[in-house]
């Protein structure tokens, strides 16, 4: 067996013991230097959180378990295929490798695919179906926010 393949079935069980108390089927680790440092399930139905998935939360508690919100060559090991706000984390937290074991089409019957959502966001901002507007608000007499950032993260 794989390294790949006994991360997954880790996650696997996770999904299943995560069923078997009422939450949905989704398990999730982060694996660092071929250790595991963190697990998640999907919390959504327990926490009534629309954010409590399976990576994200195995992500949270990695950036806990390590001490910082950097998690560049760690690998994440799901359930099932990430949906693209998962992705899209798991990216930005620097994650090196990401390996699913169902699928989006594994998942269709189920009403368990994030397939749709993909191919939306695929389109041009302007022909989503929820429109996201850029609307340019600076309150007067205030420092930029951005700068205000800046001059903040320089101290």
């Amino acid at each position: 067996m794989t390294d790949a393949e006994r991360h997954l079935r880790h996650a696997i069980k996770l999904a299943r013991e995560n069923l078997a108390r009422g939450g949905r089927p989704f398990g999730a680790v982060v694996v660092l230097d071929g250790a595991v440092v963190a697990e998640g399930v999907n919390d959504i139905l327990a926490t009534n959180d629309p954010t409590a998935h399976a990576e994200l939360n195995a992500l949270r508690a990695a950036g806990k378990a390590l001490g910082r919100p950097r998690l560049d060559g760690a690998s994440v090991y799901a359930s099932g295929h990430p949906c693209p706000m998962c992705l899209a984390a798991m990216r930005m937290a620097g994650v090196d490798e990401i390996a699913y074991a169902y699928s989006n089409e594994d998942g269709a019957a189920y009403g368990l695919s994030t397939a749709a959502v993909y191919a939306e966001l695929g389109r041009p901002l302007a022909e989503q179906a929820r429109p996201m507007i850029y609307v340019p608000v600076r309150p007067e007499g205030e420092l930029d926010l951005y700068d205000a950032w800046r001059a903040a993260s320089a101290d």
